[in-house]
């Protein structure tokens, strides 16, 4: 009796012993994969943190003086219309940021279409943490006012000179950067220089590269209340010449007016571009608000076409025209069955044949221009009063009645409304609604030279109003 008790005694513990430990296996088991799906989730979660998503859309309203004003603030106006809505801008950036690397997309969403405006990554050396290589899609690095984005600037629009030496602002290249992190005394020093194509964002259409470099300095005081920049800017590339034929440097003619000298080379020489800047930036905290000065001055030799004195993003073209004359020899029969009497009519041929080749010749301009910002923060309110001047001479060789086509000959290059200087004053006022939405009102009064060119004899009527709010995220 005894040995039976201790049989079903030791039975009876056996078997909660074995469902003990299957309950503490399975509830093991739970904890396990509590465990791996909280670890699943703090992963995405910080790959989540490392993706930043930001953007700003910027819609208008604009009053032109003129019809079919062509302007720098947004673009010519339509023919018919000095007034329009427009989204000036509608950006949306995505960011992938590592600890030492970063991916950065942005795009443009307006209603002329979809843009690309940067793709490119950015990869720093794990030593110093001071040197960086970026490549792809990105802002020239050249002065202050390229680079510097558009959902913070103080203007509607980079001045004219900006956007005509580099349209679009980005280009694709490749660039090494120096700058050191915030722990290091030479935080305040960054330079970055690279190899780029020229073209802007299109395909390059030649073998040369440029190349670009940008030193900044710049530091605060202790308390913030007074910051400062310096900086220096070079670029030295071209393009490549689809003529025998340049124009460079200017001659007064017998006559007495100036004109391009000729120059016959060979089709693949490379036009020169090079330019050179300084910037200089300053803030200063005072119980009246926030001062900002801000100025940029550039130089330099820019390669055209008699037509424009932009950098081009494909090979400049022009139109030849050939003209036909004789005769054409043809039969009708009448009517059309074999063995009908067949007519032989003979007409006369003239007309034209309009081709295009890369045959637009190359004008190669000394140029210089600047622009110089004022900004005051009234007070602490949400108010900032802006005034802006700027100017661009893309031929400093001529001014004013210099600009002249009376008696110029194949012999030398003509000049044209592309050699006039233009200056413009822009006053603005800013009202920061919050931290996301900015109201801007801003006018730019523009004055060109008065020429002796059709059109171009006096002031034209080219300012603009316009009305701005902002959302930022």
């Amino acid at each position: 009796m005894n040995t039976r008790k201790k049989l079903t005694k030791t039975l009876l513990v056996l078997f909660l012993c074995t469902n003990t430990s299957l309950i503490f296996a399975q509830d093991l088991s739970k904890e396990d994969s509590l465990a791996n799906e909280i670890s699943m989730i703090k992963s995405d979660i910080g790959i989540l943190k490392k993706v930043k998503i930001s953007g700003y859309v910027q819609a208008q309203f604009q009053v032109a003086d003129s019809s079919g004003t062509k302007s720098y603030a947004g673009g010519d106006f339509p023919s018919n219309s000095d007034k329009r809505f427009m989204v000036r801008r509608g950006r949306i950036k995505i960011a992938y940021i590592n600890t030492l690397s970063q991916y950065v997309m942005q795009f443009d969403v307006t209603e002329k279409g979809f843009a690309t405006k940067d793709m490119y990554a950015q990869f720093t050396e794990p030593w110093l943490s001071s040197f960086s290589i970026k490549a792809g899609i990105y802002n020239r690095p050249f002065g202050y006012e390229i680079p510097f984005s558009s959902s913070m600037r103080e203007s509607p629009e980079r001045g004219r000179m900006s956007q005509i030496i580099f349209p679009g602002e980005r280009d694709l290249g490749a660039s090494i950067v120096f700058n050191p992190p915030k722990t290091s005394r030479f935080n305040f020093f960054t330079l970055e220089a690279g190899m780029f194509n020229g073209t802007g964002i299109a395909s390059d259409f030649d073998k040369e590269k440029d190349f670009i470099g940008h030193l900044v300095i710049a530091k605060s005081k202790k308390n913030e209340k007074i910051k400062y920049g310096l900086g220096v800017s070079y670029y030295n590339g071209g393009w490549r010449e689809g003529t025998t034929t340049y124009y460079e440097g200017i001659e007064t003619l017998s006559s007495g007016v100036k004109a391009f000298k000729k120059v016959t080379g060979k089709v693949g020489v490379i036009a020169k571009r090079e330019y050179m800047g300084a910037d200089a930036q300053l803030s200063i905290e005072t119980p009246f608000g926030m001062t900002t000065l801000r100025g940029e001055f550039i130089m330099g030799t820019q390669p055209g076409t008699s037509s424009s004195s932009a950098s081009p993003s494909a090979q400049p073209t022009g139109s030849s025209t050939t003209n036909i004359a004789g005769t054409a020899t043809g039969t009708i029969n009448i009517p059309a069955n074999s063995g009908d009497t067949t007519i032989t009519v003979t007409l006369p041929v003239t007309g034209t044949v309009t081709t295009t080749a890369p045959n637009a010749d190359t004008y190669i301009r000394k140029f210089n221009g600047a622009y110089f910002y004022f900004c005051q923060n009234i007070g602490n309110t949400k108010h900032q009063l802006v005034l802006k001047y700027d100017w661009y001479d893309p031929n400093t060789e001529v001014k004013g009645s210099e600009i002249d086509v009376t008696g110029v000959t194949s012999a030398n290059g003509k000049l044209s409304s592309t050699d006039i200087k233009y200056t413009t004053i822009g006053i603005g006022w800013i009202y920061h609604w919050d931290e996301n939405v900015k109201i801007m009102a801003y006018y730019d009064i523009v004055k060109n030279e008065k020429t002796k060119i059709s059109k171009y004899t006096n002031d034209l009527l080219d300012n603009v109003f316009t009305l701005r709010i902002q959302y930022k995220f």
